[in-house]
């Protein structure tokens, strides 16, 4: 039986041979394209998007070299996320939004450590682009660290 996240085809060409994914706060999906019918304080946990081998490179040159968030780009349908389970229509009671805060300062606290590390050889080229991605999505909704 598998239990984990299943491998989802590139979020820009929808191939789906991927070498890279990156994890994003639910936040950051208001961002990708057709996610206006997506209610990201539902999403439970990180959002994973895949690219395949020559998005990636040019991902990694938007990102890293010119500084831009590739997400406008990326389809939300191809996207991997867990939807919290809907009790409201079951059970006839409304829940409270659930709190993604501290999701979002792990990931920006793991984002910035990343960054702070760039130069050490052990910080790989992956990690970098998706601390990169985590800090200036976040930043779009004013969302910083401390």
């Amino acid at each position: 039986m598998y239990t984990g996240r299943t491998e989802q085809p590139c979020c820009l060409c929808d191939s789906p041979d991927t070498v890279a994914r990156l994890d994003i706060p639910p936040r950051a999906v208001q961002l990708m394209k057709h996610s206006a019918p997506i209610a990201w304080r539902d999403i439970v946990g990180e959002v994973s998007i895949h690219f395949c081998a020559s998005d990636w490179e040019t991902v990694t040159d938007l990102v890293v070299d010119l500084g831009m968030n590739p997400l406008s780009r990326c389809n939300v349908a191809r996207a991997s996320f867990d939807l919290r389970e809907d009790f409201e229509a079951l059970l006839n009671e409304t829940r409270g939004e659930p709190d993604q805060t501290e999701l979002e300062s792990r990931l920006l606290a793991d984002a910035e450590e990343t960054l702070a590390a760039v130069d050490d050889p052990m910080t790989e080229e992956r990690d970098v682009v998706e601390a990169h991605v985590v800090i200036d999505s976040l930043a779009e909704f004013d969302v910083v660290s401390g």
